[in-house]
């Protein structure tokens, strides 16, 4: 028994590291089913709409000829953006923000509050962040070990920080954010447009259908084929386009009708909420607790936890003068070029065209700093302050340590990591914040 109780023992930690392995691909291969179930749907319309449609019901070859031409541009179109925004190459944290070993120790061995708070203040102080926690701390991640870029959240479907997120997306299976942020509102606007294509120009045969429908079950066909007589009307119709060798083709065409509809229903309301967000320069985080009004009689149903837990994770950025939901809107012609460039040849086209590298950000006047240094050789500040990249002359302000002496773990609590523990802000770690 004892020999068996020491083989168990033996064999637990082998049996555990399988059974993690085998969930950890379950896990991926099931992100994977909303993908597929979009592609199954994508594969079904085109048989629906190219065979059914254009080569089996269209009379006219001119009428074939521009149906299918228009719907193969715009099949290109909505699948290249969808695949961009699936596979897009979502670029990893700079080094630069990443905190080296010897920070982290000084971090983590740290016996007071404010001398963490100086740890960070002090490595950050070169780095081009802007914006800070509720408190007027620096974002700090503790699971990747590194400072929080502007706009940049942790998520927890991928592990890891990523920069500008919007939202993880289940539907692309990536998160959608600085990197494809372009490609996914194209997905979106080529979606819509596919839709409405196909429900507009199966909208006439629709109608031939209902209206054809209504004749038959006027004419009472189906109960005088259930006595077994047949009038002339009825076997017209049987024989002819109501027949059944037309009925799966007919009901292919109406089928893809109303799946067309209804995609575009949703379609249309999520692309039109990410103009606004693109005109407004705002992401998903960002907006979020402004539309939730903090007086609205209805989050006083919402349990005080579920409340706290929206009010910390899609709060406006903060910024040194408080917090800002329009702090980095620059205008929505700006705006907008900030997310498809500035060549308006590439705009409508899935390339990566979006200004800047997703770390560094154009702020409105009254975030930056109003003392600059001299202009070097290049037309550059020596020092205190970095340029935009984007060709608009915006001036980023690097920050300096900040003098506020509030606790930096005022809501904070300490969590395991290995065998010793670090900081960790639950305001920048709840579930909503790393979606």
């Amino acid at each position: 028994m004892a020999s068996s109780v020491h083989n168990n023992r033996l064999s637990s930690p082998r049996s555990f590291g399988c059974c993690r392995t085998c969930n950890m691909w379950c896990w991926r291969a099931f992100k994977w089913l909303p993908v597929i179930l979009v592609v199954s749907i994508i594969s079904w319309s085109y048989y629906a709409y190219v065979i059914q449609l254009c080569i089996f019901t269209l009379e006219s070859t001119v009428q074939k000829t521009i149906y299918l031409l228009v719907y193969h541009i715009l099949l290109i179109m909505f699948c290249w953006s969808y695949w961009r925004t699936i596979f897009a190459d979502i670029k990893q944290i700079p080094e630069k923000y990443k905190l080296p070993g010897e920070e982290l120790d000084k971090l983590l061995s740290a016996e007071s509050e404010d001398a963490q708070r100086t740890i960070l203040d002090n490595f950050a102080k070169d780095l081009p962040v802007l914006t800070r926690t509720m408190s007027g701390s620096v974002r700090y991640c503790n699971r990747c070990v590194l400072v929080k870029p502007d706009r940049a959240h942790h998520c927890s479907i991928c592990a890891r920080c990523v920069l500008k997120i919007d939202h993880h997306c289940p539907w692309v299976n990536n998160c959608v954010c600085f990197h494809n942020y372009k490609f996914f509102m194209l997905f979106l606007g080529y979606a819509l447009i596919y839709c409405l294509f196909i429900m507009s120009t199966c909208l006439p045969y629709f109608i031939k259908f209902w209206k054809m429908y209504q004749k038959y079950k006027h004419a009472h066909c189906d109960r005088l084929i259930e006595n077994g007589t047949y009038t002339k009307p009825c076997m017209d119709m049987i024989t002819g386009d109501f027949g059944t060798s037309a009925s799966s083709g007919r009901y292919h065409v109406v089928f893809a009708f109303f799946v067309a509809l209804m995609f575009a229903t949703t379609l249309g309301s999520l692309f039109g909420y990410h103009c606004y967000l693109v005109a407004h320069n705002r992401t998903t985080l960002d907006v979020l607790l402004a539309r939730l009004g903090r007086d609205r009689p209805s989050r006083k149903i919402i349990s005080n936890f579920i409340t706290a837990m929206i009010d910390e994770a899609f709060r406006a950025p903060m910024f040194r003068g408080g917090a800002d939901k329009n702090g980095f809107s620059l205008g929505a012609f700006n705006n907008f070029k900030e997310v498809f460039g500035n060549s308006p040849n590439l705009w409508m086209l899935p390339v990566f065209t979006s200004n800047g590298d997703g770390c560094e950000f154009p702020v409105r006047r009254e975030h930056q700093l109003q003392t600059f240094a001299p202009q070097d050789a290049h037309g550059y500040e020596s020092m205190g302050t970095t340029r935009s990249s984007y060709g608009d002359g915006i001036i980023y302000p690097l920050p300096q340590p900040d003098e506020d002496t509030e606790s930096l773990l005022s809501s904070e609590r300490w969590d395991r990591w290995g065998e010793r523990a670090r900081p960790f802000d639950e305001r920048e770690s709840s579930s909503y914040d790393e979606l």
